[in-house]
């Protein structure tokens, strides 16, 4: 395993998950399988390109502060009665 690089990805947990299909640019494909092959390089596994969308995605929503505060239930006024 390579310590030299540090992506923001790490190594993958095993989860549950559901499948969801997209479209996207040929563009970011090819930057998708490139980041694949670089995490596998530096974690010492292979890993498709698909398997790292799920996480990017996690990762991205986590850091989102508009979406955290977005996140936060509101305080529901009082009900009549």
């Amino acid at each position: 395993m390579s310590t030299a690089r540090k992506l923001r990805l790490g190594p993958l947990p095993s989860q549950a998950s559901t499948k969801l299909t997209f479209t996207c640019p040929t563009s970011l494909r090819a930057d998708l399988d490139r980041y694949a092959m670089l995490h596998a390089q530096t974690y010492g596994e292979a890993v498709d390109a698909a398997a790292l969308i799920p996480y990017m995605l996690e990762a991205f929503m986590a850091g989102d502060r508009g979406f955290k505060r977005g996140d936060k239930p509101k305080a529901s006024a009082p009900k009549p009665g």
